[in-house]
């Protein structure tokens, strides 16, 4: 058992160092873009009000998390984040699910799946805001339907890409309905499920952010829309990378538990 768990380890240690090696190209690039943005920005050649040179964000950067600034402003952004994530990402998985085992349940409810899932969700802000008033119930029950509309979809064509043949096998085995759940369908999903965990992810960052410009006294969001009022351009490009910051780490998440959950789809 120490054995397998060192082994794992070990891959896990030179896949991460083969992946930091392929990307020499990627890292070279951005250095190369912030030393002219750096350069061009020192010597006027663009306008350090709305292009401060990197330097200067970077010491932004610092000083806002030696204050604990950033910190304040990003723990309000996850909560809701994830909070919406879980609600409509749960929903969405679970209704996908049986939507994809169950024809009859597919048949009813995806001709109204087709109608809501284009509509932006921003566009349903003031009826929210009506039924729910404004505060953090609102802004959680928006983010919560930006996620579960890529969730339910994934999920459902996973359950729908497994091979029918597998189901009467189970079937011929006297296999109950959890049994043919657990040992099939979850497993047989897994890749979609994480594909689609990790665009709902992508999608209640998005819209987390977009709610605290709109209306919230704290967050990402608010910070970004409040340096714009100020003109403080280099907090505004500290949010801004902070945004990417997090859209990164979150996928990392999903990549490393793709990684555990699905180790036959290793290209996931």
């Amino acid at each position: 058992m120490r054995f397998k768990r060192k082994f794992k380890s070990n891959l896990m240690v030179n896949k991460l160092r083969d992946l930091l090696l392929n990307r020499w190209t990627t890292i070279s690039i951005v250095l190369a873009i912030a030393l002219t943005w750096e350069f061009l920005s020192r010597n006027g050649f663009i306008s350090p009000l709305f292009f401060p040179p990197p330097t200067v964000i970077g010491e932004t950067l610092v000083e806002q998390i030696s204050t604990g600034e950033l910190l304040a402003q990003l723990q309000p952004t996850i909560r809701r984040l994830l909070t919406g994530f879980i609600f409509g990402g749960l929903f969405g998985l679970l209704l996908g699910l049986s939507m994809g085992w169950s024809k009859t349940l597919r048949t009813a409810l995806d001709p109204i799946i087709a109608a809501l899932h284009p509509v932006p969700k921003i566009t349903i802000l003031p009826l929210i805001l009506m039924i729910f008033g404004i505060g953090e119930t609102s802004r959680i029950f928006v983010i919560a339907i930006s996620a579960f509309f890529p969730m339910l979809i994934n999920s459902m064509a996973g359950v729908m890409e497994i091979n029918p043949t597998l189901f009467e096998v189970l079937r011929n085995y006297k296999a109950n309905r959890w049994m043919i759940f657990r040992q099939l369908i979850l497993p047989g999903s897994l890749p979609f499920i994480m594909t689609g965990a990790r665009l709902s992810l992508n999608r209640s960052l998005m819209i987390s952010i977009a709610m605290e410009m709109v209306f919230s006294n704290d967050g990402i969001g608010e910070m970004i829309w409040f340096a714009w009022q100020t003109m403080r351009t280099e907090e505004l490009y500290v949010g801004i990378f902070t945004i990417s910051l997090i859209g990164i780490a979150l996928s990392g998440l999903v990549k490393i538990f793709s990684y555990y959950l699905t180790p036959w789809n290793q290209n996931a």
